[in-house]
């Protein structure tokens, strides 16, 4: 763990409806130092709300390793760069980490 919250680690996650469409947004964040690591999975079923009807269908999930600083920076980027009108972009902030692998995550989106 890491005293500073602004080097905090962040697992910010996503869906998309195609896995190029996760690998695509993976390899911007990489590229744009947003995130240290990115991990795709194939094979969720989503069941949702959407403009009145319930709506179902296969979903890519997409979990990015960052920081407490890039919060900013990585939401208002998927917002931006995602195919989803209303794009789900969460981030969850684990309570214990190895030091060292957060250190790693911070030093590669610096």
């Amino acid at each position: 763990m890491t005293p500073d919250k602004s080097t905090e680690l962040l697992i910010v996650a996503t869906t998309f409806a195609s896995l190029e469409d996760a690998k695509k947004m993976a390899l911007q964040l990489i590229e744009g130092r947003l995130a240290a690591c990115v991990q795709i999975q194939e094979g969720m079923h989503s069941i949702y709300r959407w403009e009145g009807k319930v709506c179902e269908g296969n979903e890519v999930l997409l979990s990015a390793k960052t920081v407490a600083d890039k919060w900013i920076d990585i939401s208002n980027f998927i917002k931006g760069h995602h195919p989803y009108d209303l794009p789900e972009v969460i981030a969850y902030a684990p309570e214990n980490y190895d030091a060292h692998y957060g250190k790693w995550v911070e030093s590669e989106v610096k």
